[in-house]
């Protein structure tokens, strides 16, 4: 789901619906993005990021993949283009007035494209990611490549990139309730309905942009919310159920999305998803 489980490149059809922005930024920051987190350490630890990583993540949305990289010693750039309130939470994370002035100029955050995010005197990435997982909305893949095109010409020859995507329906209990949000956005769902992930999304993405494919893995990131509530509002975070709120509203959503989530409800109140996502390494040539 930047997502950063969230895709923004292609809009739903019909007006967007009323939503306190800087509040839904807020649920992502605070409940939804650290479901990825096990995928950011997978790469991190495989790809040795540290002192001499210079990592430019792609849908960098409010910024703790940045934030771990730059715990291990990396200097990282980081763009968003789809949430202003994301990236103002990122900049909170990142560049509060207590880090050091050297910490503060390893450190870049960017609202716009990834070409924004240089000039001729920054030196070359030698880590581009891309955590927003696709295989999840009707079109995201298309996103992924515009964005790839822009930034790997900001790389040094051979320098890895990272996508991610979900991993099968089969091994994503996310994706029945996903379900749900396709269902009620008919007859919106041919603009960024969900669809079940496919088996080469990400190596196909990686050959489209010119680059070459040199490993893959899957993580488990379970989601885990302290309960139903926590649960509907981490999802709704996502922007994943923005076409179904369009097409009814908000509060049917909240009310069906509840509903779906009962099978993961524990006997403790907590709310528990098994999820599988993928990640492939690719380089530039």
């Amino acid at each position: 789901m930047t997502p950063t489980l969230v895709r923004h490149y292609l809009p739903h059809a019909g007006p967007a619906p009323r939503v306190d922005l800087g509040a839904r930024a807020r649920d992502w920051s605070e409940i939804q993005e650290r479901m990825l987190v096990p995928l950011y350490e997978a790469v991190y630890e495989r790809l040795e990021v540290g002192p001499g990583t210079r990592l430019l993540g792609l849908g960098c949305g409010s910024g703790l993949a940045l934030l771990m990289a730059a715990s291990r010693g990396a200097s990282v750039t980081g763009v968003e283009r789809s949430s202003p309130e994301r990236l103002a939470l990122a900049r909170e994370r990142l560049l509060p007035d207590a880090w050091s002035p050297r910490a503060r100029a390893q450190t870049r955050l960017v609202y716009g494209s990834p070409r924004d995010a240089a000039d001729a005197e920054t030196p070359a990435y030698t880590l581009v990611t891309a955590f927003e997982p696709i295989g999840c909305l009707a079109g995201d893949a298309e996103g992924l490549g515009e964005l790839l095109a822009s930034a790997t010409p900001l790389t040094g020859h051979g320098a890895p990139v990272v996508l991610a995507g979900w991993g099968p329906p089969e091994r994503c209990a996310t994706s029945s309730v996903l379900r749900v949000a396709a269902r009620m956005a008919d007859p919106l769902r041919s603009a960024g309905s969900w669809r079940p992930a496919l088996r080469d999304d990400l190596e196909e993405v990686a050959q489209r942009a010119g680059l070459r494919p040199d490993g893959s893995g899957r993580v488990s990131c379970p989601f885990g919310y302290a309960d139903v509530e926590s649960a509907v509002r981490g999802l709704l975070s996502t922007g994943l159920f923005d076409a179904a709120i369009t097409a009814t509203d908000q509060v049917q959503v909240e009310k069906e999305l509840a509903e779906a989530l009962h099978p993961y409800r524990r006997q403790d109140g907590t709310v528990w998803m098994p999820n599988v996502f993928r990640y492939v390494i690719a380089r530039t040539t």
